[in-house]
């Protein structure tokens, strides 16, 4: 157990919803978040474009300053972890070592890949991205002029935002982890 571990409460955990711009990652969240707080378990969500929307300056999109983002966004993660929560990240994290470094460090992880194809994402552009993207003010996206690793082994997979089987999976390892905290 790591130093980092060592200090959390029993319950936290951090969920982590990965996948290209509009594949419903915050959608599932919410979802997530909701049947969560009806069975009365402490949580709540680091939506990554509302964090980046509080956060000053305001980070870019740069290789450097999604470093930064991406390490500050998983240090919040692990601080609520650590004091008890059930923590909903619905944030790209297009590189895999973002997610796998506070996977090293979280007590309980679950990593949930919002599977939905570059087609799907265009369709759904939430956030007019690909839109922005088409017209030339936006560059870097994630999955279209810039790369994203796809997770290699997550604990859940989701078709999108609706996904009722993957919103039942996650329910059911928060419950196992739950009791696997209390019980030690």
């Amino acid at each position: 157990m790591s130093q980092e571990q060592v200090g959390a409460t029993a319950g936290g955990a951090i969920v982590w919803f990965t996948g290209l711009p509009s594949s419903g990652k915050s959608r599932l969240a919410r979802h997530v978040r909701a049947r969560l707080a009806a069975d009365g378990v402490a949580c709540c969500v680091l939506d990554g474009d509302r964090i980046r929307g509080v956060l000053h300056p305001t980070p870019g999109y740069s290789r450097p300053e999604r470093d930064d983002f991406y390490r500050t966004l998983g240090d919040l993660a692990l601080e609520l972890e650590h004091q008890g929560l059930v923590v909903l990240v619905p944030a790209t994290a297009d590189r895999r070592a973002y997610r796998d470094g506070v996977r090293a460090r979280a007590c309980h992880f679950i990593e949930v890949w919002m599977s939905a194809s570059l087609d799907e994402c265009r369709q759904r552009d939430s956030k007019q991205l690909y839109a922005q993207l088409a017209s030339g003010d936006v560059h870097g996206l994630p999955g279209s002029d810039s790369g994203y690793e796809a997770p290699q082994a997550p604990e859940v997979s989701a078709s999108g935002g609706d996904d009722e089987s993957a919103l039942s999976e996650i329910a059911r390892r928060l419950r196992t982890l739950t009791r696997v905290s209390d019980a030690g």
